[in-house]
């Protein structure tokens, strides 16, 4: 069994932060790409930030400049740091991970529940 949690959301007003983190548990083997994806009301789920076990990193055009994705290996924990927030940003953000459970499996996706972002006054 694999549980990724997400915890870190909230209200906030626009222009503050918020940082989001997902850790997975479980049997776990390893962990190769973690990313964070968001789904708004009556809109697809969107690629936010992805990184790699290395630390390479990708955003979404929408976030450059704002937010920043890491990830502490020794913890299958990844993180995303939220800053100057829009009301755009306003979404159920969900944390994904590419994972093995054995060094003979093959990799799969698991995706945690979601946690609830929102940007207003």
């Amino acid at each position: 069994q694999v549980q990724l949690v997400e915890s870190g959301g909230g209200l906030v007003q626009p222009g503050g932060s918020l940082r989001l983190s997902c850790a997975a548990s479980g049997s776990i083997f390893s962990i190769n790409d973690m990313g964070w994806y968001r789904q708004a009301p009556g809109k697809q789920r969107e690629l936010v930030a992805a990184i790699t076990r290395g630390g390479s990193t990708n955003y979404a055009d929408s976030v450059k400049g704002r937010f920043t994705i890491s990830r502490d290996n020794a913890k299958n924990t990844v993180y995303l740091q939220m800053n100057s927030l829009k009301s755009e940003d306003t979404a159920v953000y969900l944390c994904n991970a590419g994972l093995k459970q054995a060094a003979w499996g093959r990799s799969a996706y698991y995706w945690g529940q979601g946690t609830q972002v929102t940007v207003s006054t």
